[in-house]
């Protein structure tokens, strides 16, 4: 898994909080530029961190996933060498 540190790990702070939000709101809140979220966010999801919500599928709403809630968690562990993340990942999720 890559992933662009912290603008990333800044984004699933952003939404650890449970709640659904847009790439204009949350660009905002950690202080990035939009257009550059929007091209993350569909990543984020492909990984599994992220999940697209409705009420439409175009919606442009996002909410973490426990996959990402772990992710958040363990930032500092992605920076290491020694460890496979997407392995610590899928262990505490399969816990």
């Amino acid at each position: 898994m890559k992933l662009a540190s912290p603008t990333d790990f800044d984004i699933l702070e952003s939404l650890s909080d449970g709640r659904r939000n847009t790439a204009a709101n949350i660009a905002i809140d950690i202080d990035r530029d939009r257009a550059y979220i929007n091209t993350r966010l569909p990543l984020l999801a492909d990984h599994g961190l992220l999940e697209r919500i409705g009420p439409a599928p175009n919606s442009g709403l996002y909410e973490i996933t426990p996959k990402g809630q772990l992710a958040a968690r363990h930032r500092e562990a992605y920076h290491d060498d020694d460890t496979d993340f997407e392995a610590l990942l899928e262990s505490e999720l399969g816990s």
